[in-house]
């Protein structure tokens, strides 16, 4: 069942009905997106969420959610089309004492029986309804690829020389997400609508836990987004998201803890920080951190 949006409110009503938690910026750049049809490139740190944001959308709207997950040396093969070859070659050994002419057995083989739909071409041909097409971390493919991309959110159609032109019955709501590895083409940037999505809020922060992990002790919640808070000041390689609160809450939550105190934090670091030099300068600053954390 379709789902209709008429305004900035609808799109915050679907977004709290999904448990996720947004803002005014947010629920207006997908509500925009979704009654112009327009591609929106969300942009910030890993993870904040930007991800979320096609799931979360492809739940509200109760459409399919495709997706295509970007990286080095992605090809249009992968991403669009590509033959089913060992179909193909079985079926040329079944008709080679057939009377038919190599047109003929050439067009057989290179037809929809044997052809391999990939993400893009799934949204462009998805019979029912608009699909969500997310196409994720877009920085890690190459600029060749992206340049690829320009007709496909330009025009929504793509063309395969065996079969023609393909354009799409339902035109897909198309959520694009980088973590800034590398600049995108202002080609690009022009054929879509721009969020950016920062490190949340204490208060933001303390409603997502709530949202994700209910069961979770209002305390230990706020002690969690208060340290996460204090944790981001730190000079670290890789400062933790969002994603990563919720991993420390739900591990916490599985070994019981009530409170943070030094041993716990030590013991569970491996949920927030990803490496030995961030956990030695978590630790070095532990005490501040830990005073930090509770509850005022």
């Amino acid at each position: 069942m379709s789902v209709t949006v008429s305004s900035v409110e609808d799109v915050e009503a679907l977004l709290m009905r999904s448990h996720y938690v947004g803002d005014r910026e947010i629920s207006t750049a997908i509500f925009l997106a979704i009654r112009l049809h327009r591609p929106l490139l969300v942009e910030g740190h890993a993870g904040v969420g930007k991800t979320e944001i096609a799931k979360t959308l492809a739940t509200a709207l109760n459409s399919e959610l495709i997706r295509l997950q970007c990286y080095e040396g992605l090809d249009v093969s992968t991403a669009l089309y590509e033959w089913n070859y060992a179909k193909q070659i079985l079926r040329i050994r079944m008709e080679e004492q057939s009377d038919q002419s190599a047109l003929e057995k050439e067009a057989l083989i290179f037809s929809e029986p044997y052809l391999l739909a990939r993400p893009l071409l799934q949204a462009l041909r998805h019979g029912s309804s608009s699909p969500v097409l997310l196409i994720d971390e877009i920085d890690r493919a190459d600029e060749e690829f992206e340049a690829f991309l320009l007709e496909v959110l330009s025009e929504y159609q793509v063309t395969i020389p065996e079969l023609g032109s393909i354009k799409a019955k339902h035109l897909p709501y198309v959520v694009l997400t980088s973590n800034r590895v590398r600049e995108l083409s202002d080609a690009l940037k022009r054929r879509c609508l721009y969020l950016w999505i920062d490190y949340p809020s204490f208060q933001k922060e303390v409603a997502i836990v709530h949202a994700r992990l209910p069961k979770t002790e209002e305390r230990l919640v706020a002690q969690i987004c208060r340290f996460m808070e204090a944790l981001r000041e730190l000079e670290l390689d890789k400062r933790p998201g969002v994603a990563e609160t919720l991993d420390w809450g739900n591990a916490l939550s599985e070994l019981n803890g009530s409170s943070l105190t030094p041993e716990v934090v030590s013991s569970t670091l491996g949920c927030i920080v990803k490496s030995k030099r961030d956990i030695e300068r978590v630790h070095a600053s532990l005490s501040q951190l830990l005073i930090r954390a509770e509850v005022e």
